[in-house]
């Protein structure tokens, strides 16, 4: 059920905000997601201050996790042993507010007035609350939140109470241990969501306390993470701390005191976090360096305001006309871009980005194909860090390929700390494909940026070892054809198949990027080798259907019978595996992904076939699902279905579409959402010899406005229903294609009038007849 776009009253539409107007019961999870802040480094959930009406509240540092090993019921060799999972830090966003006796809280307590909103345009989440007290009184509380930038490890929080007249006022300030807090194991009913641990996880390092300071570090039981903090207080009129009590798991600062009608109190809260390699080596005071990062918490609001200025000056993403809600999920959708990626610095970047525990907090492929296209072209050096950690995780790729009988380097397809995390083979190990993603993007970041000295070092060595993985893990066949056997693709309701299309289409790609090095690291017979096995790529085709198969015996498979209840979806959640492997059902887009990021490699008339036979079939039960097939319906000339697919892009957490918001933002899709605008309906397609621009811009949009950073110029592009114009804001004219016409585009803009594209008539493929297994299926479950 919708919940942003179903009720615009309770959340308004403002372009700039996202806003709540009337609390209401349900949903406060998924709101608390909605609601986050991060930085890519530090993230905290959008939760109420008070416990009684948090749902799942929580703070996250990028990359902290710890270890287990993983029990498999059968194993076998060469099974993920060491599962990971990202920590819930210890969190800083905790407040008691009691007034003459009467603690607050939406639950219990009358209340008169309700707002809160988190601004994209500062960065700043602000809650205001207009309580009736049962003493007559009438009191506000306004509490504000940012994390900072130039200090990626600070937190600042501020509460006001304000009241009518004269009141009692008991304010707790807390710092709450919740990972060790006995909370239900969500995964053994969806793996989507993230799992517990059996035993205490946080082991106290230094608890320190007094005069409303804190200074408190753990250490993780079995990765051996530290993670410190440090929390001062001050307070409107200096009141002093009633008291300050220390604890592993709950530490306080209270304060008592009598608040006059007309003099608010206002307490606030600058909060310092250390995690990470630093923090690891022996003899280090955890504590003592979060310490050294404390700052006023006026300056980390304003922190927070500076880079929310310079952000939107290149980053915004204007459409003129269409629907109004679509503006707020556009900038909703950029701003936790912006809050996954902006200060991660050389590390990963998590499905759930900082907001949440989702998938265990892990990288996978989303980061190479979903989220470094909007990195490469708004924050290149962004995009190299996220390429540098990659690289330094190559020792243990290299490792994991031995284990897999192959060359070069195999990286996992789910991890915090370069080992393998996926418990499950057929929808992990299986897809060799992030090989090529990383190799993708490091080809793309190339492109886009001319970073030689990347492309010499650590872009030259991705390439290469991903090469050598690819030819050592398939064959040359009896037909001659290169084969690439036993592999799971994109789509996960196909598992451990051969020759899937998008795997071996990329692995080409891959190849030939990788031949095309100069490299003294090449030798001639490799880069021959390479590029052999790249152009005999087989790439399944079924002649009846003229169609690219997904994998060699896709084709042959039963239909999925499509009068399943939409109550069975996601497939994932109420089938066994083996029920889906065996028909023709698809949890994501596969090869219409490999025609979209491949794109010089098929003909119009190839795309449009493969869209029309695979859209149909395709549930969507993946959330990276919808921004490609609206891609590529937009590049196909169905308007209609391309517009259709975006605004469920935006939509997909905003109004929970899949369910699981409530465990953070899907992170990729957000990605996704950057590339439909740029790539679907503004055309975008890259690594060819200069830009090319082939624009589809939906009828009911007037326009579309957005940057681009490309080889070190700032591209203004700007499409309205009938032109497209051009600008060099930033450095030397740049070489750019629109539909076949070559352009030299300087700092004078470029206008090129753009024709109608007609939209084909659709193909018609003959269709099997509805399973009959799954009736009997639901009818023994």
């Amino acid at each position: 059920m919708a919940i942003i776009s179903a009720d615009r009253e309770r959340f308004p539409n403002t372009p700039w905000q996202l806003v709540e107007t009337r609390h209401e019961p349900g949903n406060a999870g998924t709101l608390e997601t909605l609601f986050s802040l991060g930085n890519g480094h530090l993230g905290i959930r959008g939760a109420h201050w008070a416990a009684a009406d948090a749902e799942l509240p929580g703070s996250f540092i990028n990359g902290l996790h710890e270890i287990w090993d993983i029990k498999h019921a059968e194993n076998a060799f060469g099974f993920a042993r060491t599962g990971q999972r990202i920590l819930y830090i210890p969190d800083a966003n905790n407040f008691t507010v009691v007034v003459d006796g009467e603690s607050l809280g939406l639950a219990e307590s009358e209340v008169l007035d309700y707002r809160r909103s988190v601004d994209f345009s500062t960065g700043i989440y602000e809650c205001r609350i207009t309580w009736q007290c049962r003493s007559g009184s009438v009191v506000t509380t306004t509490e504000r939140r940012a994390v900072g930038y130039e200090s990626r490890g600070s937190l600042g929080l501020s509460l006001e109470v304000a009241a009518d007249r004269d009141i009692s006022l008991d304010v707790t300030s807390s710092v709450i241990n919740r990972q060790d807090q006995p909370v239900e194991d969500h995964s053994a009913h969806d793996p989507r969501r993230a799992g517990r641990h059996a035993g205490r996880v946080l082991l106290p390092l230094r608890l320190d306390g007094g005069d409303g300071s804190l200074r408190l570090s753990w250490e993780a039981a079995e990765s051996k993470q530290r993670v410190g903090l440090a929390v001062d207080h001050w307070t409107s009129a200096g009141h002093q701390p009633f008291e300050t009590l220390v604890d592993q798991d709950d530490s306080s600062v209270r304060y008592v005191l009598a608040v006059s009608a007309g003099e608010p109190f206002r307490l606030e809260k600058s909060v310092s976090y250390a995690a990470g390699r630093t923090v690891q080596d022996e003899g280090v005071d955890a504590a003592a360096l979060a310490e050294a990062g404390l700052r006023p918490v006026a300056d980390i609001f304003a922190e927070s305001e500076a880079h929310y200025r310079g952000y939107w000056a290149t980053s915004d993403i204007v459409v003129d006309g269409g629907e109004p809600e679509l503006q707020q999920a556009i900038r909703w959708n950029l701003f936790q871009l912006a809050q996954a990626t902006a200060r991660a610095n050389v590390a990963g970047i998590p499905a759930k980005g900082v907001t949440g525990s989702g998938y265990e907090g892990h990288y996978f492929w989303d980061q190479e194909v979903y989220l470094l296209p909007y990195l490469t072209y708004t924050n290149p050096d962004g995009a190299r860090q996220v390429l540098e950690f990659r690289h330094a995780m190559l020792p243990e790729a290299k490792v994991r390929a031995k284990e897999l009988s192959v060359d070069g380097a195999l990286f996992p397809w789910r991890t915090i700390n370069g080992l393998e995390a996926s418990a499950y083979y057929a929808a992990g190990t299986a897809q060799f494909h992030i090989a090529a993603a990383i190799a993708f993007a490091t080809n793309r970041y190339l492109w886009a940026t001319g970073d030689s000295a990347f492309r010499e070092g650590m872009g030259a060595e991705l390439l290469m070892e991903t090469a050598r993985m690819w030819i050592s893990l398939g064959f040359f066949g009896k037909d001659g054809l290169f084969h690439i056997h036993g592999v799971t693709g994109p789509d996960e309701y196909t598992a451990v198949v051969n020759d899937n299309l998008y795997t071996n289409v990329m692995a080409r790609f891959n190849l030939r990027a990788a031949a095309a090095l100069d490299h003294p690291g090449v030798a001639q017979e490799e880069r021959q080798l390479w590029a052999a096995a790249a152009n005999l790529m087989h790439l399944p085709f079924d002649s009846r259907m003229q169609v690219h198969s997904q994998d060699n015996d896709f084709m042959t498979l039963e239909p999925w019978d499509w009068t399943t209840p939409r109550s069975k979806y996601p497939l994932l959640l109420h089938f066994h595996p083996l029920v889906i492997y065996r028909h023709q059902v698809l949890k994501q887009a596969d090869t219409v992904l490999a025609m979209f990021l491949q794109w010089q490699d098929f003909t119009a008339g190839e795309k449009q076939r493969a869209f029309d036979f695979y859209d149909p079939i395709t549930t969507g039960d993946s959330t990276l699902s919808a921004c490609v097939q609206g891609i590529m319906a937009a590049e196909v000339g169905y308007s209609g279905e391309a517009l259709k697919h975006f605004t469920n892009a935006v939509f997909i957490d905003l109004d929970d579409t899949h369910g699981n918001t409530i465990d953070g933002v899907h992170i990729a899709s957000t990605g996704g959402v950057w590339s439909s605008l740029v790539c679907g309906f503004a055309g975008l397609r890259d690594q060819g010899p200069v830009p090319y621009f082939d624009p589809r811009l939906p009828e009911e949009w007037d326009g579309l406005t957005f940057h681009l950073r490309i080889s070190g110029r700032l591209l203004l592009v700007r499409l309205s229903s009938g032109a497209i114009t051009l600008t060099v804001q930033e450095g030397d004219p740049l070489d750019v294609n629109v539909r076949g016409q070559m352009l030299a585009v300087g700092s004078d803009p470029v206008r090129v009038e753009l024709e109608p594209v007609a939209e084909p008539e659709p193909t018609v493929f003959p269709s099997g007849l509805p399973t009959a297994s799954i009736p009997v299926v639901l009818a023994n479950s």
